[in-house]
């Protein structure tokens, strides 16, 4: 093979700007692992700033030269060609704001604008302009908010649909998004729950697949790699929308349906001998280690022991305070702490094992291969357990992913994350290789945001500001679709969007509306109130003698303690009084009915 590249190709180079010189138009970017390129501007390359879902196309085309300041982090696409040692000559510029320290994903509204958008265009793709009817509900959604020709409502889609409009009012206070989150709340308990009166459990269907006026119950899960067993992810996922909206309206309900699914966790996934839960059980006995199951006999993996935070369980605690949820969190961050790491083998962390927590390398496509966003997922989550009982090997964990990281899963070359890569090196290799490609998910960019996001605002660091803007700029410019609304599921490495197969739809198995309102949500609450010092708003709707002595719980998240109190509380639009503001709680009036309650966070001082 020979040594130079011999052909041209179109890429993105990110990087911060070195040198640029108006007269024979030449730039220099430093990538963030510190090698510089040169990049020519002779072909006058159009410019532009990054702009929201729902914003038009911003020029900066006639502004290049004063926009390209020392330090300034910018993408750049263009085509190499590979003369005279090879030459980059750039076609479009993306700026990320209007001075070299602006970033425009850290004005305040920014990402609650996004939520709103995300949340339309699926209020839209679902229902149309008419009522929202969950009859029409589709799991499958095409790029523009098409529905196909398939009929078959997935529990888990429809959950995650419900948390991110559960989500959007939270941020908005819009009575529209919280109607879809109530509808969609009550359909998933009379079409896919089911109570199992003599276990004392609530387990959730698969899905249904729609035919006219009837529906055929979809039991086992359909998706190839839990195809005809009881998955532990899609029962956890089942919950995530509807505890979402129980922090909003505080519906007994939504409670009692997630305190029989975690019965049902303990009695049926959880190993009592080794620790832990299963990752599926089959569906006639309820059993771990059925023959029926196969490869998925008697195993365990991050979505079965770590998933429950995110999903549901911090959020579940957040309404509560209740410390048996506390119990729950501390049990599987300990867990995830004691046995994930693998450190002298691997810079990533171990997800499949057997019963004895021995390491499961050969199993289905994941073999001995690391989900990239996995990572970062147990970064992100450890620093908010760490915020709601601080432990040493929380915080180190933590950290030391994140120090890791960059470097074996991060493209530092174009900037956004990468998908799944083989967790060892062979013989004279210097990167991980890909499992099969080198896209980027828009899922694990968002564990990526959140994962330095939280980093930042909890234990501080330039290097953690630096990867945390660099991951929303990389998501906030190449994943928006601008043309049709929401986001892309997948892009190329260079941040052009790959629009095939299942990959090119908005709705899907594996996408709804859960990680991009999440990332939403909880970057909005991230870069306001953590590391910005920014006031922020929340609306909740419940029924006052719903809640254990009328108490409101309104902490967004699991925050430092004394990082935030209330500022200023609105029930109905008028000035409320009575409200802990170190404790963030409000003691709601005794009234019948729902109240609509506004809340105003207000960070404290870092001293």
């Amino acid at each position: 093979m020979a040594d130079a590249v011999t052909f041209s190709f179109s890429d993105t180079i990110a990087g911060y700007v070195t040198r640029f010189d108006s007269g024979t138009r030449l730039l220099r970017l430093k990538t963030s692992d510190g090698r510089e390129f040169d990049v020519s501007l002779t072909g006058g390359p159009s410019a532009e700033l990054v702009r929201n879902l729902d914003e038009p196309y911003i020029d900066a085309s006639g502004h290049i030269d004063e926009m390209l300041s020392p330090g300034r982090f910018l993408f750049v696409y263009g085509v190499h060609y590979p003369e005279r040692g090879g030459s980059f000559d750039a076609k479009r510029l993306i700026f990320l704001g209007r001075g070299a320290e602006d970033f425009r994903f850290e004005e305040p509204s920014w990402w609650i604008k996004q939520i709103e958008s995300l949340a339309d265009f699926y209020r839209r793709a679902q229902f149309g302009d008419g009522p929202v009817d969950f009859t029409e509900y589709r799991t499958e959604i095409r790029l523009g908010g098409d529905k196909t020709a398939s009929h078959v409502q997935e529990t888990d889609t429809i959950s995650r649909l419900v948390y991110g409009m559960a989500s959007a009012y939270l941020l908005t206070g819009k009575d529209e998004y919280l109607e879809v989150a109530e509808r969609g709340t009550e359909y998933l308990r009379k079409h896919m729950r089911v109570v199992d009166s003599e276990e004392d459990v609530v387990f959730w269907y698969h899905g249904i697949s729609v035919d006219g006026d009837s529906e055929r119950k979809l039991f086992t899960s359909e998706f190839s790699d839990d195809y005809d067993a009881i998955p532990m992810y899609e029962q956890i996922y089942a919950l995530a929308g509807p505890i979402q909206t129980y922090r909003v309206t505080g519906d007994i309900r939504i409670k009692n349906d997630a305190d029989a699914t975690i019965r049902l966790f303990d009695k049926f996934f959880f190993d009592p001998e080794q620790g832990g839960y299963y990752s599926h059980i089959d569906p006639i006995l309820f059993s771990a280690d059925h023959e029926s199951l196969g490869e998925n006999a008697e195993r365990k993996n991050w979505n079965s022991v770590g998933d429950h935070a995110p999903a549901y369980l911090i959020n579940l605690y957040l309404a509560t305070g209740d410390q048996k949820y506390a119990d729950f969190l501390e049990y599987t961050f300990d867990t995830i702490a004691d046995k994930f790491p693998d450190y002298k083998h691997s810079p990533f962390v171990q997800e499949r094992f057997f019963r004895d927590w021995s390491h499961d390398t050969a199993h289905s496509w994941q073999q001995n291969r690391a989900v990239v966003g996995h990572n970062l997922k147990i970064a992100w989550n450890l620093m908010r357990m760490n915020s709601l009982k601080a432990k040493p090997e929380y915080e180190q964990l933590a950290k030391k992913i994140g120090e890791i990281m960059p470097a074996v899963g991060s493209d530092v070359q174009r900037g956004g994350w990468y998908d799944v890569v083989e967790r060892l090196k062979e013989g004279d290799q210097e990167a991980y290789r890909f499992a099969w490609h080198d896209r980027k998910a828009w899922w694990q960019q968002e564990q990526a945001i959140l994962a330095y996001l939280i980093l930042n605002g909890t234990v501080g660091g330039e290097a953690n500001l630096r990867e945390a803007r660099q991951a929303q700029a990389f998501y906030n410019t190449f994943f928006l679709d601008h043309d049709e609304g929401a986001v892309y599921f997948n892009v190329l490495a260079s941040g052009t969007p790959y629009l095939l197969g299942t990959e090119r739809l908005k709705g899907s198995h594996s996408m709804s509306m859960y990680h991009s309102a999440e990332l939403c949500y909880l970057s909005a609450v991230y870069n306001n109130l953590l590391i910005n010092g920014r006031e922020m708003d929340f609306h909740f709707q419940p029924a006052p003698t719903d809640l254990p002595d009328r108490v409101l719980r309104v902490s967004p998240d699991l925050l430092p303690a004394g990082s935030v109190r209330i500022a200023s509380v609105d029930i109905d639009e008028k000035p409320y009084t009575d409200f802990d503001a170190d404790a963030l709680t409000v003691r709601l009036p005794d009234v019948q009915g729902r109240v609509k309650v506004k809340v105003r966070l207000r960070p404290v001082a870092k001293k």
